[in-house]
């Protein structure tokens, strides 16, 4: 099973323009997260998928492979299925460009659920730390099902407990996916469904579409950088020697 990691790496951004070049000691944003992804050594192939030529010089100069997007995309799913379509490989994750740390154990058993034939698509989820996580509509929460395929996604916090004395496993949704490269090309294929229009979530049109996603837990914390100040705390984050 051949397994190759792309990293869409849009330049344009609305909320922190040019975050994947803003250095963050000593190196780019999107060299960090090519680094790590490589490093974890989970990969036959580690690719980053780009539209800028600055973002394709950076990775270059490491030594990094780069497939150049020649087509303006919606979505970084969108993205890497461009590059899927001419890439010989099984089993395809879909790594966030603006996430530095990347870590090794929690990619091995994200791709490892597909030695299951029955998986199709996978993604990670962690434990919802406390009541103002659950109740904040930027942390998606996910429900799952006995076999940890995913039944919903969403902003709201779910499940609701009507039943005050049950133990809460609560689970925040962490948007790495992993997909079969059919399963890739025809999710990107299908119009965008009505839950997904709601919520704002892509991966709803897998769920509307019939196709499920076996969720894969893990105790990684990652760090987005999204804002000036998740950059900030990037670089606390690398100092403590926790990121190096």
């Amino acid at each position: 099973m051949k397994k190759i990691a792309l990293i869409p790496a849009r330049y344009a951004a609305t909320r922190f323009p040019a975050k994947l070049t803003a250095d963050l000691c000593g190196k780019p944003v999107i060299v960090r997260t090519y680094l790590s992804t490589l490093e974890s050594e989970v990969f036959d192939e580690v690719v980053v998928v780009t539209d800028h030529r600055e973002i394709e010089s950076l990775i270059q100069e490491v030594g990094g492979i780069v497939f150049f997007s020649e087509t303006e995309h919606q979505s970084g799913s969108d993205r890497i299925a461009e590059a899927a379509k001419e890439l010989n490989g099984d089993v395809f994750v879909n790594v966030q460009g603006d996430e530095p740390f990347q870590d090794a154990h929690s990619l091995s058993e994200l791709v490892k659920v597909f030695e299951d034939s029955q998986v199709q698509v996978a993604s990670l989820m962690t434990t919802i730390q406390d009541d103002a996580q659950f109740n904040d509509p930027n942390a998606v929460k996910v429900v799952v099902d006995q076999q940890w395929d995913s039944l919903y996604f969403s902003r709201s916090p779910i499940p609701y407990f009507r039943n005050e004395k049950i133990q809460r496993n609560v689970f925040r949704h962490i948007g790495v996916y992993a997909y079969r490269k059919e399963s890739l090309l025809t999710f990107t294929q299908l119009s965008k469904s009505y839950l997904e229009e709601a919520e704002m979530l892509e991966q709803l049109r897998l769920l509307e579409a019939g196709i499920k996603i076996r969720m894969v837990f893990t105790e990684h914390e990652t760090i987005a950088i999204d804002t000036p100040s998740d950059l900030e705390r990037a670089i606390e984050f690398f100092k403590s020697g926790k990121g190096a």
